[in-house]
């Protein structure tokens, strides 16, 4: 059901090339971490940072991997099985929320050929080639389907909120909230498989 977030692959990337950029390999920035780095975590990333001179990023993934954490943002595999984890946490105690959830999912999958679902912690983005939409459980009592409509030039729902992402320069510009209880309805659909369409 769920693909690799794009940001998995950016880390892999940034992974890959480490001996040509920093001249050290992954193993190896690992085992100088082990010998001569600080305890925790926090700490190895800025002393990476201060004392070679790495991005917040690379340092960042580093640190994390020296004591054993972070592999679902660097390993497609580690991802994959964390996806789940982070939509049953999301709606942990929202659970009312969840089968609208479900639906929009299912008719995604359905409806649209090329759509990537790639849950983070706290929102489900869904991709064609970029975001075009995603599920949040903002509260208890509400879920909203935030779509990207930016380049849409016709008349937009009354139902729509303006997110302000058109001046904020969010993917997201537009949604639509649903109370518990409350499948999405055809206008939602619809109003989805336009913001789809957008991002062909």
């Amino acid at each position: 059901m769920y693909s690799t977030h794009p940001s998995v692959v950016y880390a892999q990337a940034i992974l890959r090339n480490l001996k040509a950029k920093t001249g050290r390999s992954l193993d190896e920035w690992l085992a100088l971490l082990k010998k001569e780095g600080p305890a925790t975590d926090r700490e190895r990333r800025d002393w990476l940072k201060k004392n070679h001179a790495l991005g917040q990023t690379t340092a960042s993934m580093l640190a994390e991997r020296s004591v054993g954490k972070g592999f679902e943002n660097t390993d497609v595999a580690a991802y994959l099985e964390a996806a789940a984890g982070y939509v049953e946490a999301m709606y942990a105690g929202k659970e009312s929320l969840r089968p609208a959830h479900d639906y929009l999912i299912s008719k995604a999958i359905e409806h649209f050929p090329e759509v990537k679902i790639s849950p983070c912690a706290t929102i489900v983005p869904l991709y064609r080639n970029h975001v075009f939409a995603q599920i949040k459980p903002a509260t208890k009592g509400r879920l909203e389907l935030g779509l990207c409509l930016k380049g849409f030039s016709g008349q937009l729902s009354p139902r729509l909120v303006d997110t302000g992402g058109l001046q904020k320069g969010d993917r997201i510009t537009h949604r639509f909230e649903l109370a518990p209880g409350v499948l999405p309805d055809s206008e939602m659909l619809d109003w989805m498989k336009i913001a789809y369409d957008l991002d062909a």
